[in-house]
């Protein structure tokens, strides 16, 4: 992309939830290096959504809510579009886990976990009025997992949340034909971030015996693939792209 005569207020613009942190984090910087001016957006912590904006040199802006309450969706779109006026890519990050089987699990729990499906598919569809608005290209992109295509123990409400992910990615790409919006999903592997920090030690190990590269991918790893996806990857549309390092074909 071309940005040596781009201002910041003429940059397109990425919105990236949970961008503060882990692979969120990593496809803001590497978006802001593509040439995109990025919302970077949080919930809770504002000081590591911060820290990444004062890294690519305050070239985005911050952007907080809670996406499970409808209001606060509402608020963030209205905040796009007074700071930036347009979203020119979209990518559905955020996400947590909550690791308990099924015969423990409450259901407070359970939906405290699909709240967050709920969420990525409203901000989705808020955003996109952006998009047909101005009737110029568009990208979404949502992260899903490949625990949403193998199943994991102890996982049932994460791995239901990453496989409608994927899900939504196939036919939301069908129902916006013809609108030059593509939507695809990135599934990561074992990516070394916090959250797979928390897992137990046999269970690492466990699963490190699946991967043929013997070792756990990057946040960087993945958001190559997101920025690849952003700007050149303009025959790919309603799949799945695997970063797994082998572990699963798809």
């Amino acid at each position: 992309m071309e940005t040596e005569n781009m201002t910041v207020e003429t940059m397109p613009v990425a919105i990236v939830t949970g961008g503060g942190t882990g692979i969120g984090a990593a496809c803001v910087k590497i978006l802001s290096q593509e040439g995109f001016r990025v919302g970077i957006h949080y919930s809770k912590s504002e000081a590591q959504a911060q820290t990444v904006l004062d890294e690519i040199q305050g070239k985005g802006f911050l952007i907080q809510a809670d996406l499970a309450h409808e209001d606060q969706v509402e608020s963030m779109v209205q905040k796009i579009k007074e700071v930036a006026g347009q979203v020119d890519v979209l990518v559905n990050n955020a996400g947590m886990t909550i690791n308990e089987p099924i015969l423990t699990m409450k259901m407070e729990n359970f939906d405290r976990q699909r709240s967050l499906t709920r969420g990525a598919w409203y901000l989705t569809k808020r955003v996109l009025r952006l998009f047909m608005f101005r009737k110029s290209k568009g990208r979404i992109i949502n992260i899903s997992s490949v625990v949403g295509h193998t199943g994991n123990a102890g996982q049932i409400p994460y791995t239901m949340e990453k496989a409608s992910l994927d899900a939504m990615t196939k036919s939301l790409a069908k129902e916006l034909w013809g609108r030059n919006i593509l939507v695809n999903s990135v599934a990561p592997g074992f990516i070394d971030t916090k959250m797979t920090h928390e897992l137990d030690g046999q269970i690492k190990e466990t699963i490190m015996k699946t991967i043929p590269l013997e070792r756990m991918g990057t946040p960087e790893e993945v958001a190559q693939v997101v920025g690849f996806l952003a700007v050149k990857g303009t025959y790919i549309n309603g799949t799945v792209i695997h970063v797994n390092g082998g572990m699963y074909g798809g």
